[in-house]
C-alpha cells in the first residue's frame, strides 16, 4: 500500500493559487501540482515571523497585549521557525539577524499604531478554512483573524507586511479578501460586515464591505476560473504566459517561453471536491 506521503494532495483553490493561474497557468502547475521548491525571500520570512507574533500576542490576556510583550516574542518565534526549517538560518545568517529583527519590530510597532488589541478579543486567529462551495469549487486557506462584535457583526482581518499597492494594482488584495468573505459565509452562514487589510509598513488599511450580490458574482467568477484550471489539469496543458513578472520567477530555466523543458507532467491529482 502506497504511503500517504506519496499520494498527491488533492487540489483546492486559494487566493495565492488563483493569482498564480491568472498570472501564468504554467506557474500554477509548477506550484500547485508539481510543487517544485522555490527559494524563500527575506521579505516572505519576515512576514511569516510578524504574522506568528501577532497571532500569539492575541492569545494573551487583554492586559498583556502590549507592544513590549509582542517585541519579546520576536526572538523565541524566530528560534521556533529556524528550528523547523534549516534553510532560514542560511537565508538570514547571524550577522543579518539584528537588522531582520529591527525590521520585524518596526512592522509590529505599525500594528500597535493602527489598533489597540487590549480593546477587544479576536474570535479566531489563523483560522483554517477548507470546504467545497455550492458550485463545486474546492477552496482552502488561512484567515489571519476573525473578530465578532457583541451585536454579531463579523470582521475579517488580514495583515500585510509589504507596501500597499496603488489602486490599479489592488486587484489581488481585494480578490483575497472577497475570497475569504465568501468562504466564511458559505461555511458559517454569516456575510462579514467588514474586510480589513492592515498594511503595517505604511499604517494604512484597505476596507471593503461586501454584500450578498457581490459575493454571489464573485462565486460565479471563481467557478469560471476553476473550470479553466480543471480543464488544464485533466489535459496537462498549462500554457506559459509571459509578463514583466517573469523576471522574478524561480522556474525560468524549465519554462518553454525561455527555451526550457518542464518536467514530465505528474497527472491531475484530483480535487477535494472529488473526494467529498
Amino acid at each position: 500500500m502506497a504511503s500517504s506521503h506519496n499520494t498527491p494532495r488533492p487540489i483546492a483553490l486559494s487566493p495565492s493559487r488563483a493569482s498564480d493561474y491568472t498570472q501564468c497557468p504554467l506557474l500554477y502547475r509548477f506550484r500547485a501540482i508539481d510543487r517544485l521548491p522555490e527559494p524563500k525571500t527575506v521579505a516572505q520570512v519576515r512576514g511569516t515571523l510578524v504574522h506568528a507574533v501577532l497571532e500569539h500576542m492575541h492569545d494573551l490576556p487583554r492586559e498583556e497585549r502590549t507592544y513590549p510583550a509582542a517585541v519579546k516574542m520576536i526572538k523565541p518565534e524566530w528560534a521556533t521557525m529556524a528550528e523547523k526549517d534549516a534553510e532560514l538560518s542560511q537565508l538570514i545568517s547571524p550577522d543579518k539577524e539584528l537588522e531582520f529583527f529591527v525590521e520585524a519590530r518596526s512592522l509590529i510597532k505599525g500594528y500597535f499604531q493602527m489598533e489597540n488589541p487590549q480593546g477587544f478579543d479576536a474570535a479566531d486567529t489563523e483560522m483554517y478554512v477548507n470546504t467545497v462551495l455550492p458550485n463545486g469549487v474546492p477552496v482552502r486557506g488561512f484567515i489571519d483573524r476573525v473578530d465578532v462584535a457583541p451585536g454579531g457583526q463579523v470582521r475579517v482581518v488580514d495583515y500585510k507586511t509589504g507596501k500597499k499597492p496603488s489602486p490599479r494594482y489592488s486587484h489581488d488584495a481585494q480578490f483575497q479578501m472577497r475570497f475569504y468573505a465568501l468562504v466564511y459565509w458559505r461555511l458559517l452562514g454569516t456575510i462579514p460586515a467588514q474586510l480589513r487589510l492592515m498594511y503595517l509598513k505604511v499604517l494604512d488599511s484597505m476596507i471593503l464591505s461586501p454584500n450578498r450580490e457581490e459575493l454571489e458574482y464573485f462565486e460565479r467568477d471563481l467557478g469560471v476560473l476553476w473550470a479553466k484550471i480543471e480543464g488544464d489539469g485533466r489535459s496537462g496543458d498549462f500554457r506559459p504566459k509571459t509578463s514583466k513578472l517573469c523576471g522574478w520567477c524561480a522556474h525560468q530555466a524549465i519554462c518553454p517561453a525561455f527555451g526550457g523543458t518542464p518536467p514530465a507532467y505528474p497527472g491531475w491529482p484530483g480535487s477535494t471536491a472529488d473526494t467529498d
